[in-house]
């Protein structure tokens, strides 16, 4: 991981703030692929990004077959656009689907003997990147936070149930972060609400991390609290330039945090519902938050309580801090219309208890268990998830 106890490492090159995606105009570089989904093609912002990369002198193409939580097969077919058209740019575009699997066409792209089996292992894994290409990350939503990150994750549809691996290397963090409001903007509210709580779950869980630093947890609280603060105003009303740019750096900001403490036990579980039952990852996060954090209670409850703090409700101790947590998030669930349970989002329950074992053996070898501050057996993982469906407290 590193040859020191801690580090702070993000891209060399942010820009942030309305109207910043005219920064492609300022790159350097001949060809660029572009890879992106409908969505951003239909939103016009893929011509957008093409003109400005054209102001550049910089020649581009376009993959936009990236679909919500990307496939194997669908990074190489964008290795094989990037094979043809030989760039020295690589530009993702979109939500963290999209980033993720640019990320992911880059390595192969790089090194095409590389195995996903080598490139999913973590932090030595993936070669060195960058003798051929760049990366130029544009996120669409204020989410995931991929643009700053070490992470991709890429769903691997040829096993039963599905599973999301992914890559944990420096090497993929992108060269350049451009963080445009203009584009989450467009988002509705649902996705808000999911790629919200994406944000506070990455902040929240690495405050709680076991490589939480003295760097990490000041920019974790705060951006915890600008999303309490400012969620709720841009699902109200997505025309809130001011609640759009907030969480935007929100997410930039808690980017920074878990791309440098690494995620936990919510992420660990969330993976596996979301690949199994196309549940939107942002939400998947949501609705086991709750949980999660009455499992990590005995080990963390002063942090929790921090948090709680932060967002501005005051505890007589630890244990009444994480409680007040817990009631401040389950009614930010309620506002935003995220249910409460994994049964309410639809899942069949026979489905589910015949799958659960399987889900929490593949939490269980997740990349992001081993950072979480209270390391659970298999069983409790089960146990989370069965409470996580019925809507059952963690005991």
């Amino acid at each position: 991981m590193s040859n020191y106890s801690k580090w702070f490492r993000i891209p060399k090159d942010i820009v942030f703030g309305w109207g910043c995606l005219a920064y492609l105009k300022e790159l350097e570089g001949q060809k660029a692929v572009i890879v992106t989904d409908k969505v951003m093609q239909n939103l016009g912002f893929v011509e957008k990004v093409k003109g400005y990369l054209a102001e550049a002198g910089i020649e581009s193409v376009v993959f936009d077959q990236v679909e919500p939580d990307p496939c194997r097969q669908t990074v190489m077919k964008g290795v094989e656009v990037m094979n043809q058209f030989q760039p020295d740019l690589i530009v993702g575009l979109g939500g963290g689907s999209s980033i993720d699997a640019a990320k992911a066409m880059w390595i192969f792209y790089e090194h095409p003997n590389v195995t996903w089996e080598e490139i999913f292992v973590p932090f030595t894994g993936v070669p060195k990147l960058r003798k051929k290409a760049r990366f130029v990350a544009i996120p669409s939503t204020s989410g995931t936070a991929t643009e700053v990150t070490l992470a991709a994750v890429i769903t691997n549809r040829d096993v039963e149930p599905n599973v999301k691996e992914f890559t944990l290397s420096y090497e993929v963090t992108p060269d350049i972060a451009i963080c445009d409001p203009e584009l989450p903007s467009t988002m509705p509210p649902v996705v808000t609400a999911n790629t919200g709580f994406d944000v506070m779950v990455h902040a929240v869980e690495a405050y709680v991390s076991v490589n939480a630093t003295d760097v990490t947890d000041p920019i974790a609280l705060k951006s915890t609290a600008m999303v309490f603060e400012w969620l709720p105003k841009a699902f109200a009303n997505g025309n809130d330039k001011e609640a759009r740019e907030k969480m935007h750096t929100a997410s930039l900001m808690a980017g920074f945090t878990f791309t440098n403490t690494a995620l936990g036990l919510v992420h660990s579980t969330a993976h596996q519902i979301g690949a199994e039952y196309g549940i939107p990852h942002g939400r998947a996060n949501a609705i086991m938050l709750p949980y999660v954090v009455q499992y990590n209670t005995p080990a963390v409850a002063s942090r929790y309580a921090d948090v709680a703090r932060a967002i501005g409700y005051e505890s007589k101790d630890a244990y009444d801090g994480t409680a007040k947590f817990l009631e401040a998030v389950r009614g930010l669930q309620k506002l935003l219309g995220i249910p409460a349970s994994i049964k309410d989002t639809g899942v069949d329950e026979a489905d589910f208890l015949a799958k659960v074992d399987k889900l929490a053996e593949n939490a269980m070898k997740d990349g992001s268990t081993p950072a979480n501050p209270r390391i659970p057996t298999v069983e409790e993982i089960k146990n989370i998830f069965l409470c996580a469906y019925y809507g059952r407290d963690v005991l």
